[in-house]
């Protein structure tokens, strides 16, 4: 059975692969294999995740879109996560001006970021409270200034008048919230056309999801957009997409976030506990992975293949030819 999923790609602009060649190159091959998108992630002060290495290599996000906005035609080019510790006015003319480059192809994924230190080198408070009081406000500056209105604003966050900006962009963009929590759920009903957690598991997805839809039926408002972007690796076998993972370090990421859906031990300890949270194997394998975050309500899944950065290419050759017709025939 065919799909309606859409698909996407996060590039390799960060850690010790970052390569602008293979942002460009693996773009364009991408869309002619008939990927729909392709991401980057924001940071100021970039500090690395520890499953993903040493290196703090990383390409600015807004660059490297700029750049595949000039050698694609079709791929939707979104953030996750754009960061909230911009001025709205800024943040909003990086979109509109990525809008116009591209013809409109944006998404922008906005999130709270999770470390402090980003914050407080521009300057912003960080305390989690702040956080959400920041994105909201940036969500909510930018729409009005997307719609060409003149933005007076004052708190103790900002303080402007009579802002307006040209151009404006092409099509409204649409503005998915980030995170894999019952509190960024609240936030992608309250202000987000979507919602994409990055890291997750399936189970947990599948509580977000019958969260968001209670949600969004309480507040009388469509149910947004739901993504979900899995660290992938494929190869021709299991064995050998795993030796490219650090799946103890996955499971121990798992076990720090309280909210999660927990095994009946209490405890992540196995591969099995963190189902969802990587999809490695065959080609096969991540056909049925991916199958079961569409049976779990996603319409957009995004492919993370930063443990396979090496072989950038030849994993989009794996996705492209043989994971994506299998799902599409």
């Amino acid at each position: 059975m065919g799909t309606e999923l859409k698909f996407g790609l996060l590039l390799p602009h960060f850690c010790e692969h970052a390569s602008v060649e293979k942002c460009l190159e693996g773009s364009k091959k991408a869309e002619a294999y008939g990927f729909d998108s392709v991401w980057v992630r924001d940071h100021l002060v970039f500090v690395p995740h520890g499953i993903e290495g040493t290196d703090n290599s990383h390409i600015d996000g807004f660059l490297i879109l700029s750049a595949i906005a000039s050698v694609t035609e079709k791929l939707t080019l979104g953030t996750a996560m754009a960061i909230c510790h911009r001025n709205p006015i800024h943040l909003g003319q990086l979109f509109a001006g990525l809008s116009m480059i591209s013809n409109g192809r944006v998404i922008m994924g906005m999130g709270l970021g999770g470390f402090p230190h980003e914050f407080a080198a521009a300057g912003r408070p960080s305390t989690l409270a702040d956080r959400a009081n920041l994105a909201r406000i940036n969500a909510d500056i930018c729409r009005r200034l997307w719609a060409g209105e003149r933005v007076s604003h004052k708190d103790r966050y900002f303080d402007f008048d009579d802002v307006e900006i040209k151009p404006l962009p092409v099509h409204t963009i649409p503005i998915w919230c980030g995170g894999g929590t019952p509190a960024s759920c609240r936030r992608a009903v309250e202000y987000g056309d979507g919602w994409m957690p990055a890291r997750i598991t399936l189970a947990t997805f599948r509580k977000c999801i019958e969260y968001l839809r209670a949600l969004s039926e309480n507040a009388g408002r469509q149910m947004v957009t739901a993504g979900v972007m899995p660290l992938t690796s494929a190869a021709k076998d299991k064995q050998a997409a795993l030796s490219k993972v650090n799946v103890q370090a996955l499971i121990n990421e798992a076990n720090k976030y309280p909210t999660w859906v927990r095994p009946a031990s209490g405890t992540f300890s196995t591969l099995e506990n963190i189902e969802g949270l990587i999809l490695a194997g065959t080609p096969q394998d991540i056909v049925r992975g991916t199958r079961a975050y569409e049976e779990a309500g996603a319409e957009h899944i995004v492919y993370d293949l930063r443990f396979r950065y090496a072989d950038w290419y030849e994993q989009i050759d794996f996705l492209g030819q043989e994971v994506l017709p299998a799902l599409r025939a």
